[in-house]
């Protein structure tokens, strides 16, 4: 604002301001200096502020991300895959091995290849390719249900917590002792750092962290026996076979049908044939019928036919409802109203057996006897001896998939089918048919206890698990002695196992001591004979199931020998027949090649 004169004729001064556009076309286009100057400050340090922050947001905020990326455009992580740890049997065979190979990652499905097939994808510098250990399991068929084999790593499975430090396209355990000691097995992988350039080739190694392999494994399998086993169900379509200590290590154990794990593991170029009828993994996949990945032995449920009536007579004996001098006369059939209960010999030959005790109804599987058993105890306390022989539970093998089974009661059948129980239903379950469903894993521990007088052990497979009792004086000695003298004569002759019959084997070496082992009475030299007899302790069932149509599931469960036991051993062979003519004979192949080596 400036002060001027105007004349006399107005008060001695007045005030003029300039228009805004005139100040601002002085301070940018005039000449005065200091607002010039202060203006351009003013922009300058608007500037910088931009600038400033704009740095400050890359270098702080998003300083990470931008330097990974910068690496990343500059450094390549390569995965070196650890290899797994080898599992043995008890003498330190190798039961699967790692071999050289590689694996490519296509659409989120891993894929293995052998060295043969990788060559011409690395002359074309196919960079998925990464370097790892094939698992070729080298007795293919024979173990796969407790050696197991590896897989790709599901999304179901990545999402659980075991998994979380594993990445997709990862292989894990799928079956067997692959899949229970997966973390024992996996080791740690580990990774090479490389520096490359703009065109993405090699320039130098930065770093390498060592990768760790995984632990080994001993398993109580032997597999000698693993073999015997296995060719013994050679004809079996569909079963299981479980041979063990009485301590409960697993010796011996196969489920039927069966494939070749190398299929999962060794390739889509893996096209050598196996004994098993599954030529590839679809195929093994895709059986709805055999369900060859199920493992009978711990995960399939039967009605165990006769072999329960070893449960049956131990529950009268020991609410002490029947002693060594109860019997029961057989009459060939029993009715009630409508229903007809027989007596097998009967059904076949139209014969009785007269008065029957204990022991000559375990030795002659006689059906009258435990008809009239069951009606006497009910299905409640039968039941309760059944739970203390490991019947209803899962037992606790280290294999995935181990099923409870079934033990029915009173309550149990009115709650699930809205029935009371009947006295047909005794009948039934005193001779292990009716709504009972147990696993082969089941009857050889039952067995096992048995022979054990009453002790049961934790059945298991990693050899250095030391033995673990589940239940104790689950019997009293009196009973076990009743149910051996049974069990013993029904190998004999007169007995209903006629494979076994004065079962010997040649083996010198097995110290005769007139009981466990004894000299045959046929043999050609009685003061140092070549052929052994062993004395057996068994039981056969014939489980009916489905129509009438149906072959019935043959059993035979055993001990040997009898009053010193060294192996169980339970056979199960599905829709085959009689126990006797179907499971005998191939529990007389395992048990030849256990004694006739020792």
């Amino acid at each position: 604002m400036k002060k001027i004169k105007v004349g006399a004729a107005f008060s001695d001064s007045i005030y003029s301001e300039k228009s805004s556009f005139t100040r601002l076309k002085h301070g940018f286009g005039g000449t005065d200096p200091k607002l010039r100057q202060v203006l351009f400050r003013i922009l300058l340090f608007l500037a910088g502020g931009v600038l400033l922050f704009r740095l400050f947001f890359l270098q702080v905020v998003n300083g990470q991300q931008y330097r990974l990326l910068s690496d990343s455009n500059r450094t390549r992580t390569e995965i070196i895959h650890a290899p797994r740890g080898i599992i043995f049997d008890r003498h330190g065979i190798p039961l699967v091995f790692n071999m050289p190979g590689y694996r490519e990652v296509i659409n989120g499905k891993t894929i293995f290849l052998d060295q043969k097939a990788a060559l011409p994808l690395l002359a074309k510098g196919d960079k998925r390719l990464e370097i790892d250990n094939l698992r070729e399991y080298p007795f293919k068929d024979m173990a796969v249900h407790v050696v197991g084999y590896i897989g790709q790593i599901s999304q179901d499975e990545l999402s659980e917590g075991a998994f979380d430090t594993y990445r997709v396209g990862d292989v894990i355990g799928k079956m067997g002792i692959e899949q229970y000691y997966e973390t024992q097995l996996k080791g740690i992988d580990g990774r090479k750092l490389d520096e490359i350039d703009a065109t993405g080739k090699f320039v130098r190694t930065l770093g390498v962290t060592d990768p760790v392999p995984g632990q080994n494994i001993t398993i109580t399998l032997d597999n000698t026996l693993q073999q015997a086993a296995f060719s013994a169900m050679e004809g079996v379509q569909k079963g299981a076979v479980i041979v063990s200590r009485p301590n409960g290590e697993i010796l011996a154990l196969v489920s039927k049908p069966t494939f070749d794990p190398n299929l999962f593991t060794l390739g889509q170029q893996y096209t050598e044939s196996s004994i098993s009828a599954y030529p590839s993994i679809t195929s093994v996949l895709l059986d709805g019928t055999g369900q060859p990945l199920l493992n009978r032995a711990i995960g399939g449920v039967y009605p165990p036919g006769s072999t329960f009536k070893l449960v049956t007579a131990a529950a009268g004996l020991e609410t002490k409802k029947i002693d060594a001098n109860y019997t029961v006369d057989d009459t060939g059939i029993l009715k009630i109203g409508n229903f007809s209960f027989s007596n097998w010999y009967f059904s076949q030959y139209g014969r009785t057996e007269g008065e029957v005790n204990v022991v000559k109804a375990i030795k002659r599987s006689n059906d009258i006897f435990f008809y009239k058993l069951g009606e006497l105890l009910g299905v409640d306390t039968i039941s309760g001896q059944a739970a203390k022989f490991g019947a209803g539970s899962a037992l606790g093998i280290d294999l995935e998939g181990e099923h409870k089974g079934l033990l029915p009661t009173k309550e149990w059948k009115q709650k699930t089918l809205g029935e009371q129980w009947y006295t047909g239903d005794d009948y039934h379950y005193g001779i292990g048919q009716g709504y009972l469903l147990t696993t082969p894993l089941q009857v050889n521990a039952w067995t096992q206890a048995i022979a054990n007088d009453g002790t049961l052990f934790k059945p298991h497979l990693l050899l250095s698990e030391k033995p673990q009792i589940l239940q104790k004086n689950s019997i009293s000695s009196s009973t076990q002695s009743l149910i051996r003298e049974g069990m013993i004569e029904a190998c004999s002759t007169g007995g209903v196992a006629w494979p076994l019959f004065n079962f010997s084997v040649k083996n010198p070496q097995l110290a005769i001591d007139g009981k466990d082992f004894y000299v045959p009475e046929n043999a050609t030299n009685s003061a140092r004979p070549d052929t052994i007899g062993v004395r057996i302790a068994c039981k056969t069932g014939t489980a009916q199931h489905g129509d009438e149509q149906t072959l019935p599931h043959a059993w035979i469960t055993l001990f040997a020998p009898a009053y010193n036991p060294q192996i169980v051993v339970t056979v199960l062979a599905e829709s085959s027949g009689e126990g006797s003519n179907v499971a005998a004979p191939v529990a007389k192949k395992i048990l030849e090649a256990y004694f006739g080596k020792l």
